[in-house]
């Protein structure tokens, strides 16, 4: 019985931390692209990128690529989850790469002591033009 509370005990908090894969989720459409805001802890630079899916940027010592973004389908303005890689540029060591959702950027987020990048948006397809309808 001990054993089983010890492993419990382990197990959960890795569970806590995993984020969901967006992809696996019903309800949810693949975006051409996404906005990400970039933080340079250091010198307070901050910006803002869109990216195509599979596009990267740079941003101080990171690169960053957008490998997909999506968005949820009744209601496409609400929430937004990108997967994304980043990599730092003189290492060429992956920092990071998952799902960051833009609701809860904490969930799984880059852990750099200097830098900072989450998702603010995917990009959403225009709508349709509605078509004018002639008064009579």
């Amino acid at each position: 019985m001990k054993a089983f509370a010890l492993f419990l005990a382990l197990a959960l908090p890795a569970a806590a931390q995993e984020a969901p894969d967006p992809g696996a989720l019903i309800g949810y459409t693949e975006a051409e692209g996404g906005s990400l805001r970039f933080l340079d802890k250091l010198t307070s630079d901050t910006g803002d990128v869109s990216l195509s899916r599979g596009q990267a940027a740079k941003f101080g010592r990171l690169v960053v690529r957008l490998d997909g973004c999506r968005y949820p389908t009744e209601n496409p303005a609400s929430d937004a989850a990108a997967h994304l890689t980043i990599i730092e540029e003189v290492t060429e060591a992956q920092l990071f790469n998952g799902w960051m959702l833009a609701s809860s950027p904490a969930l799984s987020a880059l852990d750099h002591p200097r830098y900072d990048v989450w998702v603010l948006a995917c990009i959403l397809p225009e709508a349709p033009a509605e078509e004018a309808v002639p008064e009579e």
